[in-house]
């Protein structure tokens, strides 16, 4: 992190565990738990929820050919809204990411816009330059397509087990995209869900664990089934990523047509989401899969519409609003939306000791309703429209106010580059 010499402080913090202290911050980093000094910047945090702030490891920011949809600057403005200070972008952009030039290029065009920190995922292709984006300071290998998806290509069993062997020789993260998707006309909700079922998702699961080298790192993305969930915790395969969508939506919210509830793997039904909300205790990680696409390109039929909805800037408030129903702690959603992704990529956490990341976001005790006008997303909508949530009021980056009651400070975003199995510049 660059250094930023301002000190800010965030005061009577209730630390997790009964503790109640100054948390003092500079130079990007927690420099002080107690009692505070003289400061820039002093915050009033008592009656408040202080989290060290999200880290959202699965998003598509979209931005070049696709910039209708979403940029580098509203994606991030809306992650940083929501608490989440780090970023994750996924490599299947147009073009896909197989290169370090391609990787350089969407560094650069990131760097330019960013509101808030950000990595850079490979893709996993026959031909990509795993090694060498590996090299360039790629975040992890994938979204890795064991199913197709949106702007994502399948790939075969065979060039699959090839690139896992790959990523292991490398010590590389490789992310799993785990569907299996039978042939048939994609008319509504019904037969979406019938064409990439749960079972479907566990076919997957089993398959990589059939092919993947002992030790490869292997983190599963958007696991949407509690039967999936299971048997990954039970082989120990690999972590597990479980999105807000997966959680709150079911298919008997919707009319069987609506398009903006189509998303890969897909929403399930109500008793499958309530078995999902059940397995809390076994998810690693809760990831957006922030994945916009324009009102226009949704309202198209519905075997034409893309697959995916915007869901940066309601993720941790949506989990806040819970916190505050009791349904789960304070301490697993940060360790769900914080420690555990910083951990799994390898990047400096933040948190309440000193030297950690000076990223943290502060919560009011009250809910409102989500309204898609007050998301910063280009989508300009949202299927979590009149849900309650709790979003946060100031969103500490670096050390220093970088949102604030719908302002915004660009501050010191960095790229954060990958596992250290690259040669740093």
């Amino acid at each position: 992190m660059n250094p930023v010499h301002e000190v800010t402080v965030l005061l009577d913090v209730l630390i997790p565990g009964g503790r109640i202290a100054d948390i003092t911050l500079s130079d990007g980093v927690v420099r002080h738990i107690g009692a505070s000094g003289q400061a820039d910047r002093k915050i009033r945090c008592s009656d408040k929820y202080v989290l060290p702030a999200g880290v959202d490891m699965h998003v598509h920011m979209r931005d070049g050919p696709q910039s209708r949809k979403e940029d580098w600057k509203t994606g991030t403005m809306g992650a940083l809204a929501g608490g989440v200070t780090v970023v994750v972008d996924q490599p299947n952009t147009i073009p896909t990411v197989t290169t370090p030039a391609l990787l350089r290029e969407r560094i650069r065009l990131a760097s330019g816009q960013t509101y808030c920190h950000f990595g850079i995922n490979a893709g996993v292709t026959p031909d990509a330059d795993l090694e060498g984006m590996a090299q360039a300071g790629a975040m992890a290998f994938g979204e890795t397509f064991a199913g197709p998806s949106s702007y994502g290509e399948e790939l075969t069993r065979e060039d699959l087990q090839k690139a896992l062997c790959r990523i292991k020789k490398i010590e590389g993260l490789v992310t799993i995209h785990a569907e299996v998707v039978s042939q048939g006309e994609d008319t509504d909700l019904i037969t979406h869900t019938r064409l990439r079922p749960a079972s479907g998702e566990l076919e997957a699961v089993k398959m990589i664990k059939q092919i993947a080298p002992e030790g490869t790192q292997i983190h599963f993305c958007h696991i949407s089934s509690a039967d999936t969930m299971a048997e990954i915790v039970s082989h120990q395969i690999g972590t597990i990523e479980v999105t807000p969508h997966h959680l709150f939506l079911a298919c008997e919210d919707f009319e069987s047509e609506e398009t903006y509830a189509k998303v890969n793997p897909p929403i399930r039904s109500e008793s499958e989401r309530r078995r999902l909300m059940s397995s809390w205790d076994k998810i690693d990680v809760i990831g957006s899969d922030h994945a916009p696409h324009t009102q226009k390109e949704k309202q198209e039929p519905f075997d034409h519409a893309p697959s995916g909805i915007p869901g940066v800037q309601t993720m941790i408030p949506l989990l806040m609003a819970e916190v505050l129903k009791g349904t789960w702690s304070l301490e697993s959603v940060i360790q769900k939306t914080s420690r555990a992704p910083s951990s799994i990529l390898n990047i400096p956490p933040a948190g309440y000791q000193k030297g950690m990341r000076a990223d943290f976001s502060v919560y009011p005790q009250e809910t409102e309703v989500i309204v898609a006008e007050n998301l910063y997303s280009k989508a300009g909508w949202t299927p979590f429209e009149g849900k309650t949530a709790v979003f946060p009021e100031i969103v500490v980056l670096g050390g220093r106010v970088s949102y604030e009651l719908g302002e915004f400070n660009k501050g010191n975003p960095v790229w954060l580059q990958g596992r250290g199995y690259y040669h740093r510049a």
